[in-house]
């Protein structure tokens, strides 16, 4: 199942996405959840029921929104063998994951424009996977992660790199008003047949720049959720990013960070395809 939250005529909604259509939740019997988060937590409809449902909006009459509006962002940094080593840093994988937390209002959903404000002279990619959590999960054993995850989405960890240099902790970099960006949408685990072998995908203005199955991630999602939930506990429809691999635009050389009027794409096999033009502030 694909879910979308979206905006048309002004007004937020969201939907289960049907092809190039979707299903709003309000025509769907036995929905009664107002937001994504809700639903998450309560439960999901039969796919058989969505079936004998019109899709009544297309998807090139809505604005997609980020799928869902977590209380809780967090990111794994560095947590691929390739990112750590063109940032220089060992490859091999460090004694615990470097985790940061991102705000929601740093994010827009797909094809909508991610901002480059006036203080960024940096602006770089970060092509990930995000994880959104399904019930409350508090201290939660590596054993038991999968059982906590509702769905996969895309990611654009975008950066202000020279702000992520400002200090020891990566907040201001991370955290630019509409800089990156999360969708087109969630789509449940069990649509998801074998997540590890999945390719994750980044290019710019059609330029493959990232490469890298997920199952090369230094710590796997069963490990980030196990170790996010000994410090704190999440609930449904919160989100961990996790981690971006080699390729990002400041380590190439030359480098080839994003500048107004570029595209970016992140694609994940199974998962889908995330994509913003680059837009300077208004």
């Amino acid at each position: 199942m694909k879910i979308a939250g979206y905006e048309r005529g002004g007004r937020p909604s969201y939907g289960f996405v049907v092809g190039d259509r979707i299903i709003d939740h309000t025509d769907v019997p036995g929905v009664t959840a107002a937001s994504v988060r809700e639903l998450i937590a309560a439960r999901l409809p039969d796919a058989a029921a969505l079936q004998g449902i019109d899709a009544t909006i297309g998807l090139d009459e809505v604005t997609l929104l980020p799928p869902v509006q977590p209380a809780k962002l967090l990111c794994a940094g560095v947590n691929f063998p390739t990112h750590r080593k063109e940032v220089s840093l060992s490859a091999s994988r460090p004694e615990h994951p470097t985790i940061f937390s991102r705000y929601i209002d740093s994010t827009v959903g797909h094809d909508v424009p991610i901002v480059k404000g006036p203080a960024i002279e940096e602006f770089d990619y970060e092509g990930e996977l995000a994880v959104i959590i399904g019930k409350r999960a508090w201290n939660v054993s590596e054993s038991e992660a999968a059982e906590y995850v509702f769905g996969y989405s895309c990611f654009n960890d975008a950066t202000a790199r020279e702000w992520q240099r400002h200090s020891g902790q990566w907040i201001p970099g991370k955290n630019f008003y509409r800089s990156g960006s999360f969708g087109p949408y969630i789509v449940t685990a069990d649509e998801v047949a074998d997540l590890g072998n999945s390719t994750l995908v980044t290019r710019v203005n059609g330029e493959v720049r990232q490469s890298a199955p997920i199952k090369d991630m230094l710590f796997s999602v069963a490990e980030l959720i196990a170790y996010v939930t000994t410090f704190t506990p999440l609930e449904p429809g919160d989100v961990i990013a996790a981690g971006t691999p080699g390729g990002v635009g400041r380590f190439m050389d030359p480098p080839a960070l994003l500048n107004v009027g570029d595209v970016v794409e992140v694609e994940i096999d199974g998962v889908g395809l995330l994509r913003n033009t680059v837009a300077a502030q208004a």
